[in-house]
């Protein structure tokens, strides 16, 4: 994956935030787009953590990608 890694959700949704403020989301209050990106959680990593995916859209905002592991649950 490549992305945004975070060690917290609280660093995650400022990330997400810095998007959304960045495009000035919402655009009203009964808008349903609220965020530009979202973030997800690597809930079988260990140690936990979240993640945004990269997107050219906010590498301005967001800096340097990085490229990290996700484990998914095999079905």
């Amino acid at each position: 994956m490549i992305g945004y890694k975070y060690n917290t959700e609280e660093e995650a949704k400022a990330g997400r935030k810095l998007c959304a403020d960045y495009y000035g989301l919402p655009k009203s209050n009964n808008n349903t787009t609220i965020y530009w990106v979202d973030y997800s959680e690597a809930s079988l990593n260990v140690p936990i953590f979240w993640y945004i995916v990269a997107d050219s859209s906010i590498v301005d905002i967001l800096g340097e990608t990085i490229e990290f592991e996700i484990i998914n649950n095999e079905l």
